[in-house]
């Protein structure tokens, strides 16, 4: 190896960590290229300590990573630093590469549970086929069970009872997806509880208070249920096809994303949880009470597709970046190592 054309040709990146490592503040973007930098220049020292004798550039490199050392570790125990990173380029990235999988969920779930209501509104077989009794006024009737529901408890209670009930429906979803079958199941189920309430609702001319009360926050609930049933199947199909890589990889790979949705929509139920309690029993207008579950929904669609896509497309481009470097590393290397030299370290 020539250690001399390779230092020349080391010595921008060299600088470039010197750089980040001496910053006060470093972007996001520049963290993640920071730990690169880190790791490549201790391969990189690793490699001259086997071939170079020479002691300054080996004392060199030591001191820039001793300094980057600090760095790196001080930004991995800046907690709040990676609690923000994880929301603005993790977890949105996540869900974007993902889309394709829950909007298909979605598409499937409403076609179903819509055809499902129509199919129990307007046909006693279908009643009988579900064990639905004749006599609903209990659920449908003005101040039923399906209004009650929303106001019988203390909104700050009710809004927590939703959330741990949401985020265990979500979890199952999420993390049956691997075995596909039972996720599938629970869509289903779902699906048909919707439909039934709905169907039933329908029946007795009161769809209007069905959708006043449902939109608020169940378009985004059902959102969360869509991407983790989406998410939950992308895992499952992963170990049947796990595509060019092998299929531990593949499904350590997705496991992790799947792990990062869990954790992300966490927060997206909260915010449903909270429209749940304090929204949908309130006594705003119904228009306003829907107009603000559809800004949420809003919200998070552009959450996903403006965000989400940005960050993908950042994490793209660092990891071609990355292989192009490598590849250009090792290009060079050999040709160092057949170009004549005067300094020769064997």
């Amino acid at each position: 190896m020539d250690v001399d054309a390779y230092s020349y040709a080391q010595r921008g990146a060299w600088d470039r960590l010197a750089y980040l490592a001496g910053r006060r503040k470093l972007s996001g973007a520049e963290a993640d290229e920071l730990v690169a930098l880190y790791r490549r220049t201790s391969q990189q020292l690793a490699r001259l300590q086997s071939h170079s004798p020479d002691p300054e550039l080996i004392a060199g490199l030591s001191a820039l990573l001793t300094k980057a050392r600090g760095r790196v570790l001080g930004s991995k125990g800046d907690a709040w630093s990676q609690v923000g990173r994880f929301f603005t380029h993790r977890f949105p990235a996540t869900l974007y590469r993902a889309w394709p999988w829950w909007v298909a969920v979605a598409a499937v779930f409403v076609i179903v549970s819509t055809g499902l209501a129509v199919w129990i509104a307007g046909s006693g077989s279908a009643r009988d086929l579900f064990g639905i009794s004749d006599h609903n006024d209990w659920l449908t009737a003005p101040g039923g069970e399906f209004e009650t529901y929303y106001s019988e408890h203390p909104h700050d209670a009710f809004a927590a009872q939703v959330w741990t009930n949401n985020a265990w429906v979500t979890a199952m979803v999420l993390f049956t997806g691997v075995l596909i079958l039972p996720a599938v199941y629970l869509l289903f189920g779902n699906a048909l509880n919707t439909a039934v309430t709905g169907g039933l609702m329908a029946d007795a001319g009161r769809l209007d208070s069905f959708f006043g009360f449902i939109l608020p926050h169940g378009t985004l609930e059902l959102t969360a249920v869509f991407v983790a049933g989406g998410v939950g199947l992308k895992l499952g199909w992963t170990l049947i096809d796990p595509g060019r890589s092998s299929r531990l990889e593949a499904v350590a790979r997705q496991g992790r994303a799947t792990a990062t949705v869990a954790l992300g929509l966490v927060a997206v139920l909260l915010v449903c949880g909270l429209l749940e309690g304090f929204v949908t029993p309130s006594s705003m207008p119904v228009p306003v009470k829907i107009g603000i579950g559809f800004i949420a929904e809003a919200l998070f669609l552009g959450y996903v597709f403006f965000v989400g896509r940005r960050a993908a497309l950042e994490q793209d481009a660092r990891a071609t970046a990355a292989l192009g470097f490598g590849g250009a590393e090792e290009d060079s290397a050999k040709r160092w190592q057949t170009t004549p030299s005067t300094r020769l370290v064997k």
